[in-house]
């Protein structure tokens, strides 16, 4: 039967429009799950014992993002494999033979597998809370991850912003912007030894139960060893004589402070086998060994009439 062309027409007409608001629906839900996957998950950490000597857990969170998980044998493919075994025993057997076998690192599947952010974004915490826990050997401050988020992978070391709570759920909560102790960066310069730290810090008050409470907060990071000198300003009192006449100034000193850790090698202690420029395990930084190497005197006549000396540190190193 010959079937008009103008009727075909409008088949593949009405063919072509089904297809393209089908596709836009599956590409609309695959957006939403992306966004949806990088997201926080469970993590439970120990912390020791509370004051009546029970373990204490604190689930403080971890960012997860990828999307979905291995899949599971469904069960009509396992009953298809037992039925290729004579017995139940050399079925156990085969499987035990398997397991113990080279194991295969499972490629990752078109759905499910591919990371939830973009090639130049990371899946990262963008809310946390500072809870205070008083445990049997004191008081003690545990960082909890709230909400997670897409961020911009950084190649510059740049000051971010980093929302921390506390005091959550109080009369006294209060949300402050402290920015990491350690921006996350990736540069060449890294790698051959140098860090994103902060070099510049301020202070915040916060309002407690206890009156306040002093929160020290990051201004500035600078791409520095990671042993390296930050500033840090004290002030006396001077007592000069211009021509017999005794006058006290305000004399600003900074004496500075060594900030950071030090390793010896390489830190990494697992790599990727295809490509050896990613490391999946890294070992944790010293945080002890950075001491001052570099000093000046600064010498002046206090307000006793007696000669103070105050030394600064000019530099700073990795103590062996």
């Amino acid at each position: 039967m010959d079937v008009p062309r103008p009727f075909l027409l409008l088949l593949c007409a009405l063919h072509l429009t089904l297809t393209g608001v089908f596709s836009k629906h599956i590409d609309h839900r695959n957006l939403i799950t992306q966004k949806l996957c990088c997201k926080r998950q469970s993590h439970f950490v120990y912390i020791g014992e509370d004051i009546s000597g029970s373990p204490v857990s604190v689930d403080v969170g971890v960012c997860r993002s990828h999307c979905g998980g291995a899949p599971r044998p469904s069960h009509e493919a396992g009953q298809q494999e037992y039925s290729r075994h004579s017995s139940m025993l050399e079925f156990l057997r085969s499987k035990k033979t398997r397991a113990r076998g080279p194991s295969v690192p499972a490629s990752p599947g078109p759905q499910g597998q591919l990371p939830s952010c973009g090639m130049n974004q990371v899946c990262e915490p963008t809310g946390v809370r500072v809870d205070r826990l008083l445990l049997l050997e004191g008081p003690r401050e545990v960082e909890i991850i709230q909400e997670c988020q897409c961020e911009i992978n950084l190649t510059q070391c740049l000051r971010v912003p980093a929302l921390r709570t506390y005091y959550s759920e109080t009369p006294y909560e209060a949300v402050l912007d402290e920015a990491p102790q350690e921006p996350p960066v990736q540069d060449q310069q890294v790698q051959e030894g140098f860090s994103c730290v902060p070099t510049k810090f301020d202070s915040e008050l916060v309002e407690t139960p206890n009156k306040v409470e002093l929160i020290q907060t990051v201004v500035s990071c600078e791409l520095k060893d990671s042993c390296y000198r930050v500033p840090y300003v004290e002030y006396h009192y001077e007592v000069v004589h211009n021509d017999g006449v005794k006058e006290e100034r305000l004399k600003e000193i900074d004496i500075g402070r060594c900030l950071g850790g030090c390793t010896t090698g390489t830190r990494c202690l697992l790599r990727n086998q295809s490509d050896p420029a990613v490391c999946h395990l890294w070992a944790e930084k010293q945080s002890s060994s950075c001491v001052p190497e570099g000093y000046e005197t600064h010498s002046f006549l206090d307000q006793h009439g007696q000669i103070r000396t105050i030394l600064s540190i000019t530099s700073c190193l990795c103590q062996n």
